[in-house]
């Protein structure tokens, strides 16, 4: 009798349906409602998640207009914020 061929394929399927589970695909990075991520428009504090190496998530920015840090902003609208330090990026903004 062979006993590892189901385990072998039971633990495969877990672990594919685990994985797909867990990976966001392209859709679900994009925030819905209209809205879109913009880089380098946020005050420090005031960022709405992920700002890089250095913060965790939310609130977490440490200067204004942070290259790495992004807000929630009406689709279509980033590139035309104008802050100090230039415009919105849709990505993020290296050495800012």
């Amino acid at each position: 009798m062979n006993r590892t061929a189901p385990s072998f394929a039971l633990t495969l399927a877990t672990v594919l349906t685990l994985g797909t589970l867990t990976t966001p695909t392209a859709a679900e990075e994009a925030p819905r409602g209209g809205k879109e991520k913009c880089y380098g428009v946020a005050k420090a504090g005031e960022n709405d998640c992920a700002a890089g190496p250095g913060t965790t998530c939310a609130g977490t920015s440490k200067i204004d207009y942070q290259g790495n840090a992004w807000k929630l902003v009406p689709a279509g609208t980033c590139t035309s914020i104008e802050t100090p330090k230039g415009k919105g990026s849709l990505t993020p903004i290296a050495g800012r």
